[in-house]
């Protein structure tokens, strides 16, 4: 047995209550993938609260606190100003929010990069301060030494390829890459470069179609896709994308609901309801008991 947090729909609030546990493992992400086959694909979505937590969790196989949220929640341009103390607060929040899911969090721009000792500070201290299962970082072989020196001191690592939003002022932007050979012979050694140095997962983002299926067929690790390859070993979105929360989306994203129109809808609904004084109404009033 051990603690797990169980959220209270009613109130919002979580309660820490006894439960059996039934989180999926790193192992069993991993051992999706026998002898170069997912015979069932990993599910990722990313999450940054613990309600979308709760509502994602019985789907997914991981959740995946990205550093996206900053411009999801924070409205910032660029995902290089998200800070370490924003991605502990979010993760904390959705590992709260889930009892299923292995929850990976990213490790921001400028809190890996200068060493394997910087990269395992920073990791170690997301994952005591979050609870959550693995961390994921940005990099190709420049970073598997680091890999290896989380990996090897008990750190589950999610590696990230291809497109990686935290270069992309090196990139000069965010079109999908491996479109020349050079770069895409670059892209393949960085993925047996990681796969190597014992990422248990990898995420191929924003590369030309068959590279992300050879890449995928080489490395022993499973892949996860985003803009990628549908022969993947699993797919990942952003999930405000996925929802349709926003107007511009890449064009590797598939709506699968309008949110953002029901929202609108049921905003200018309240604002009428307010404004012809028909909200609130009887039933959500208080009203004194009348004396007997």
């Amino acid at each position: 047995m051990s603690t797990t947090f169980t959220l209270d729909t009613s109130t919002s609030r979580a309660h820490p209550v006894p439960e059996p546990v039934r989180r999926l493992t790193v192992p069993a992400i991993a051992a999706r993938k026998k002898d170069g086959v997912t015979a069932e694909p990993v599910v990722m979505l990313t999450a940054y609260t613990a309600r979308m937590a709760q509502l994602l969790d019985p789907h997914c196989d991981m959740l995946l606190v990205g550093d996206s949220l900053g411009q999801v929640i924070y409205g910032l341009d660029t995902t290089v100003r998200v800070t370490l103390e924003m991605m502990i607060a979010h993760g904390a929040a959705v590992v709260r929010g889930s009892y299923r899911s292995v929850v990976v969090i990213d490790l921001p721009f400028g809190t890996y990069e200068g060493s394997p000792e910087q990269a395992f500070h920073t990791a170690s201290r997301v994952l005591r301060e979050t609870g959550a299962a693995a961390v994921k970082l940005e990099g190709g072989e420049v970073l598997a030494p680091t890999i290896e020196f989380l990996v090897r001191r008990g750190i589950p690592v999610v590696a990230h390829i291809g497109l990686t939003p935290q270069a992309v002022n090196a990139l000069g932007g965010y079109g999908a890459r491996g479109r020349s050979e050079a770069e895409a012979k670059k892209i393949a050694a960085d993925a047996r470069a990681v796969a190597d140095a014992g990422a248990f997962a990898m995420v191929i983002e924003g590369v030309m179609e068959p590279l992300a299926k050879a890449i995928t067929a080489e490395v022993k690790c499973p892949t996860i896709g985003i803009g990628a390859s549908p022969d993947c070993d699993g797919q990942v979105l952003v999930v405000d994308d996925m929802l349709g929360m926003f107007e511009r989306v890449p064009r590797f994203v598939r709506r699968f609901d309008d949110i953002a129109s029901r929202i609108t809808e049921a905003a200018a609904s309240y604002a009428a309801a307010v404004k012809d004084r028909s909200f609130p109404g009887e039933a959500e009033l208080y009203r004194p008991k009348a004396k007997s």
